[in-house]
């Protein structure tokens, strides 16, 4: 295969992004037309491809990503210096029935190469008819006030619970909450721990708690709701003498619940796969989005489920993913999503565009409409079926928008939440983060996937020298063998998973 020097993503771009460092007075051929550059042009960054006059829109993705500062010359390095964000926190947005007519017509041709021919994985069976791709032993604290406990009885099991087909270790999903919260925060506390007693790859739950918690025991047992109380059980340890003694037994009781569990056979369209991006750079959304864009419309195809969050990072791409909403009701809570999120911004007195990191900016990304762009490749052309709100449940299959924001933790921890047994995440500046799932991480460039093969799953800078449906085959088979078990996720491999909850209120 040939290798590029640059890319332009979109035949309508004014810009072209740099594959590999080009020094100034590099002659590139764009287009039939040779342009000599006017600066080095680091790698990940952008170069005008054709004049850009002052105030003008800069096209990339073949949309706006803002607006000159100044006049641009052909070959000049296009990048903070000389380009200004176009974001406000009013925008005017549209639902076009006969656009959203031709990405349903796409999508019903993606599901007919599917018909009957839905990939196997194997998993655990749930007596709700849901999938578990993990059988682990979870303990959700009620309160941070008893991490501690957790922690000692994980050192413990991990000591004298001995791993099996049937079991695939032990967590404990700390945060320093449950106690001195008020309102709406205090509420998606108690959400999000409920999400994470009713997640799927939790064969097993202990749910401990102090028992003078404002998340009281009583009320949380409560929002918990129906269980299989052989598989959850709870425990207050203010009432008993010995708690690690008490708490011993209880997961010893559970690890042999756990025993009767065994992988089978299920449809790959029983997956619900989070997306996420972290750690950007200039071919997050050329590469490792796109990529797994085009996941996302292959598992929305068999009649899987996908979830994309960030809200932020949807800012300035919003109307694309309007474009693709089911039907008009779909729409409207699409514009509620974003609408209500930068209200958060605003109540807050912050700027909604303010988003590109150090990182980002240092990986050739300008603006939040850059970056957003890029962002919502993950999604692919899957039909948009469902909005969700932060700590709830995916009921739709599908492409679901969920509200969160765009940092790491936060936002991995309600993609954990709202079902997904696996999140696709995808970096170019290289990230270990772990969420409670299976958290795959797809490189953007391929220097990232040599420097960082501890951290890196998958090299999507594959994409610049191979064929897209190669590159697309070998990740399908990775996501496969990941979901059976068969492979580990590089952050299981080491020990990476945490959780980290939204909160916007006060902490008495």
């Amino acid at each position: 295969m040939q290798t590029y020097s640059f890319v332009k993503v979109h035949p309508e771009d004014s810009v072209a992004v740099a594959v590999q460092n080009l020094a100034a007075s590099t002659v590139v051929e764009v287009d039939g037309r040779s342009i000599t550059l006017l600066s080095d042009i680091p790698f990940g960054h952008k170069f005008a491809i054709k004049p850009i006059a002052k105030d003008e829109p800069i096209i990339k993705y073949g949309a706006p990503i803002g607006s000159a500062q100044t006049d641009i010359a052909i070959g000049e390095h296009v990048h903070a210096s000389n380009i200004r964000t176009l974001l406000s926190e009013k925008a005017e947005y549209h639902y076009d029935k006969n656009l959203a007519d031709l990405f349903q017509t796409k999508a019903k041709e993606r599901q007919a190469k599917w018909q009957g021919k839905v990939p196997s994985i194997k998993a655990f069976r749930r007596e709700n008819g849901s999938i578990g791709i993990r059988n682990e032993l979870w303990i959700v604290p009620t309160v941070g006030c008893v991490n501690k406990i957790a922690e000692n009885l994980v050192a413990w099991a991990n000591t004298n619970l001995a791993k099996a087909d049937f079991y695939d270790g032990i967590h404990v999903w700390a945060h320093p909450y449950g106690c001195s919260q008020l309102g709406d925060d205090h509420e998606a506390t108690r959400t999000i721990l409920s999400d994470l007693v009713h997640h799927p790859n939790a064969g097993a739950v202990l749910v401990l708690s102090l028992g003078c918690e404002n998340n009281t025991p009583e009320s949380f047992r409560a929002l918990v709701g129906k269980v299989d109380e052989k598989r959850v059980r709870f425990l207050t340890t203010q009432e008993v003498s010995d708690e690690l003694a008490e708490s011993k037994k209880i997961l010893s009781d559970l690890y042999e619940v756990m025993r009767q569990d065994r992988r089978e056979d299920v449809g790959m369209d029983n997956l619900v796969v989070g997306f996420k991006c972290g750690g950007s750079d200039g071919l997050s959304g050329i590469t490792a989005n796109p990529l797994v864009g085009r996941f996302c419309d292959e598992l929305t195809a068999m009649g899987g489920t996908g979830l994309l969050t960030e809200v932020p990072e949807m800012f300035g791409a919003e109307q694309l993913l309007m474009n693709r909403a089911a039907n008009e009701d779909v729409y409207a809570q699409t514009v509620k999503l974003i609408d209500d999120f930068k209200q958060y911004f605003v109540k807050h007195e912050q700027v909604v565009y303010e988003n590109p990191s150090p990182g980002n900016k240092a990986g050739g990304i300008s603006t939040l409409e850059d970056k957003s762009l890029g962002c919502i490749q993950k999604g692919g052309q899957a039909i948009v079926t469902d909005v969700l709100s932060y700590g709830q449940r995916v009921q739709k299959r599908g492409l679901n928008l969920l509200s969160g924001p765009g940092n790491d933790i936060v936002s991995t921890t309600a993609l954990t939440a709202a079902g997904c047994h696996i999140i696709l995440f995808t970096t170019g500046r290289g990230t270990p983060l772990g969420a409670p799932v299976p958290t795959v991480k797809i490189s953007s460039n391929s220097d990232l996937a040599a420097k960082k093969p501890n951290w890196i799953d998958f090299d999507a800078g594959r994409l610049l020298t191979e064929e897209a449906d190669t590159v697309l085959s070998d990740f399908l088979s990775l996501i496969k063998a990941v979901a059976s078990g068969e492979t580990l996720a590089k952050n299981e491999e080491n020990g990476y998973a945490e959780i980290s909850l939204f909160k916007d209120g006060v902490i008495l």
